[in-house]
């Protein structure tokens, strides 16, 4: 599999994007993501009528954490490429809200920036708890940077993507009123954070390790919306056992990290395989997206 044809993407190397979407912490943090993406009654009206989290758990969600990884470390042409696919994929996912009675739309771009942030800060979030700890301001403020840059693959506004930490909380605060729960909102995040072992022991087994380490990372308020808190001696068992395991996995010898994501997400461990191996590209420098999409039709 080869990502790194052309140039290094949008971020390169040196990016913190590189840091934290490579890194055994973004298994977490991709779950706490997709279990706070049902906070928003249209993405859990959109998740519950298309039912692909229950006929293929493992694929659906492989499929998604694969697609924010290459968009993080891919070549500008692939990142674009992936990101093309989703949009026509969620094209077609449109319906009414139950609750509301309103019409949703995947693409409408107030779901995907929740989506975009909640994933983002996750991600972060869980690298900050459980891997090498907090960004060094500069990198912080160009994490939220590229965040800003890979938002231009989605419908919503690069401009309304945080700058920073304290954004990021304004965000979440200006939101909550529009956040809730729902019979499919509940039902959708329980199953991934417990998926049921007759959706394959690893997935089983793979969310029941994940949960309590992202439940972990949340604030009471979501943990108490989503039913699913956790006491806080279970916080803080769970702490020392997943930096250990995060540990173990970030080693030198990057295969321990590639076996567990195999087992339990083989198509993101192609990404992740395939950007660890990767050698330099043709033109060993970064793109926009505006320049890997002309790149891309120049290609078709």
């Amino acid at each position: 599999m080869e990502i790194r044809r052309d140039d290094y993407g949008f971020f390169g190397p040196d990016s913190p994007s590189w840091k934290v979407w490579a890194a055994p912490t973004a298994l977490i943090g991709f779950q706490r993501a997709v279990v706070l993406e049902h906070f928003d009654p249209f993405l859990a009206a959109a998740v519950a009528d298309s039912a692909g989290i229950y006929d293929d758990p493992r694929g659906r969600l492989d499929r998604t954490l694969a697609y924010f990884l290459t968009v993080a470390v891919a070549d500008g042409r692939t990142a674009v490429g992936v990101a093309d696919a989703l949009m026509r994929v969620h094209a077609h996912a449109k319906g009414i809200e139950p609750i509301t009675g309103a019409r949703y739309s995947a693409n409408h771009p107030d779901s995907q920036l929740w989506i975009h942030i909640t994933g983002w800060h996750s991600v972060l979030k869980c690298y900050e708890r459980y891997g090498p700890g907090p960004l060094s301001p500069a990198e912080e403020s160009r994490f939220w940077a590229e965040a800003r840059i890979a938002a231009e693959l989605q419908t919503c506004k690069p401009a309304d993507v945080p700058a920073s930490r304290d954004e990021v909380r304004q965000y979440f605060s200006e939101v909550r009123g529009r956040l809730c729960t729902s019979e499919h909102a509940d039902r959708a995040m329980h199953y991934l954070l417990y998926t049921p072992r007759d959706r394959g022991v690893q997935l089983w087994a793979g969310s029941r390790l994940l949960a309590p380490a992202a439940i972990a990372t949340l604030p009471r308020w979501m943990r108490q919306m989503g039913r699913f808190d956790q006491p806080a001696a279970v916080d803080a068992a769970v702490t020392p056992i997943a930096r250990a395991w995060i540990r173990a996995l970030s080693a030198l010898d990057r295969r321990p990290m590639l076996a567990v994501a195999r087992r339990i997400a083989p198509a993101t461990a192609d990404v992740l395989e395939a950007h660890l191996t990767s050698g330099a590209p043709t033109n060993a420098h970064t793109v926009t997206p505006a320049e890997a999409r002309e790149r891309l039709i120049a290609h078709a």
